[in-house]
């Protein structure tokens, strides 16, 4: 009994591990993150409501939304292009950096 709780306890140690490599860069999303100040701002914060702000995102919801542009499931031009030449690295970067910044603070 004492024996099998230890190795589900490794197994699912070595399972959160594998999760904690996947994630990005956040320094070289920064790098990365020039072509997306035209519409998203220099931090994430929208130029225009037109387009929305990136900052403070989950990563993972910026993740999947990148890949989905990137495989057609979401549907836009100009993403589209964007991200054509993306690497999975790359996006788990620009997840990384535009989840740290800071959201766009509101006075009451």
């Amino acid at each position: 009994m004492m024996k099998t709780r230890i190795l589900l306890s490794a197994a699912l140690f070595a399972l959160a591990t594998g999760a904690f490599a996947a994630s990005g860069d956040s320094e070289a999303g920064k790098k990365k993150s020039a072509p997306c100040a035209a519409c998203h701002g220099e931090n994430g914060i929208s130029v225009s409501p037109e387009f929305p702000n990136l900052a403070g995102q989950y990563p993972d919801y910026l993740e999947k939304a990148l890949t989905h542009y990137k495989n057609g499931k979401r549907k836009n031009m100009i993403m589209t292009a964007q991200v054509t030449n993306l690497s999975n690295k790359d996006i788990l970067d620009l997840a990384a950096y535009f989840a740290s910044q800071r959201q766009l603070q509101v006075k009451h």
